[in-house]
């Protein structure tokens, strides 16, 4: 299954720019009008580890296949969306599909560039999403809860377990608060995961700013309130600017290295967001590395060895023998994945072990 991060916001907030210069692609149609995207682009982004670039260093394989996320420009969303207002029903679908939301929102003034509303808010701004998503999700759970009424009469086991948890959500949804304020636990998420819930996916907010401010991102009062919204939701807000982002992305290694330090900066913003996005869909990386090929793989984290290895073929998962497990900070520590092993920084794990973020695994199975 692929890793999925809708780019959400109002229209005119930079969700199409940022999308191009994530995927350093022009597919994402770029103008100063609402709706100008009407169907989600979709494109695939490495994940940025250094680790990931150690490895591939040190041991010069064949080939290395980096993890991937993949980013989803949905349109701009309005007033009224969960309504059908401005396609809304269409574009809260796409939302439906992905695992988290990249939440964009405007941190710039520019009378060039118009504001839906007229005003630059994020509080408002925020909100007007936020409602929007709550009333999708109302409108799905009250069907859900009316289909369930039959089978919750004749006491149908199952049935009353999904109504006890969507009751406690309606009630939510219904005072306008999000799915994620009823603090579910994993299990009661899996209960109704079919619904998709919109205001139950994880949010990550991205807070455009004014390249002027690029550096010193607290002068600017409009991402300040956005980190406090951001805050008050149990979330994080990262600053960027989305038409640096875009030159950015435009440019050569070297070029951008110059670039970079003009601006006083250590990386291009997106990296952060790329990361950011894949840690918020609650996965960690672990790698294996050989000759033919350096892999990183993503797994849930909690994740068990044997679980590990399924993520690269069943086969191994079915016949696990042992993981011969080497931490990524001891292949650094003395320059090489064989020279950690002399040194007796290799463990050999079994079943129950945990895997860890970063670590350089080699599976041991027999099928």
């Amino acid at each position: 299954m692929p890793l999925q991060c809708g780019i959400v916001g109002l229209p005119n907030v930079g969700k199409s720019t940022i999308f191009n210069a994530l995927t350093k692609s022009h597919s994402a149609e770029a103008q100063n009008y609402p709706f100008c995207t009407i169907d989600p682009n979709v494109g695939v982004v490495a994940v940025p580890d250094p680790r990931f670039d150690f490895l591939n260093e040190i041991v010069k394989p064949k080939s290395s296949v980096p993890v991937t996320v993949e980013f989803v420009d949905i349109a701009g969303l309005v007033k009224g969306a969960s309504q059908g207002e401005g396609l809304g029903n269409k574009f809260l679908d796409h939302i439906r599909k992905v695992n988290a939301i990249l939440h964009v929102v405007r941190c710039f003034q520019d009378e060039n560039i118009t504001h839906v509303t007229g005003k630059v808010s994020p509080k408002n701004d925020v909100e007007i999403i936020e409602l929007e998503l709550i009333l999708s999700d109302l409108d799905q759970v009250e069907k859900r809860l009316q289909n369930l009424l039959k089978k919750k009469k004749s006491g149908d086991k199952e049935a009353l377990e999904q109504s006890a948890i969507l009751e406690r959500v309606f009630t939510a949804l219904k005072e306008g608060k999000p799915a994620s304020a009823v603090n579910l636990t994993t299990e009661e998420k899996d209960t109704i995961k079919d619904l998709s819930l919109l205001s139950l996916k994880p949010v990550l907010f991205i807070g455009n700013i004014d390249e002027s401010l690029l550096a010193t991102p607290e002068k600017s009062t409009e991402f300040m309130e956005l980190q406090q919204i951001a805050k008050e939701r149990g979330a994080m807000a990262i600053s960027l600017s989305g038409k640096i982002e875009a030159e950015l992305g435009a440019l050569g290694e070297e070029e951008e290295k110059e670039f970079l330090k003009d601006l006083g900066l250590k990386e291009p913003g997106l990296n952060r967001v790329i990361r950011e996005a894949y840690k918020l869909l609650g996965y960690i990386t672990f790698f294996t590395a050989g000759e033919q090929e350096v892999r990183a793989w993503n797994i849930v984290a909690g994740s068990t060895a044997p679980q590990a290895a399924g993520q690269i073929h069943s086969d191994i998962e079915r016949g696990f023998i042992r993981a011969e497990v080497t931490a990524f900070s001891a292949v650094k520590e003395f320059g090489s994945q064989k020279k950690a092993q002399e040194a007796g920084k290799m463990r050999l794990e079994g079943k129950e072990y945990i895997v860890a973020d970063g670590d350089v695994i080699y599976f041991r199975f027999n099928v």
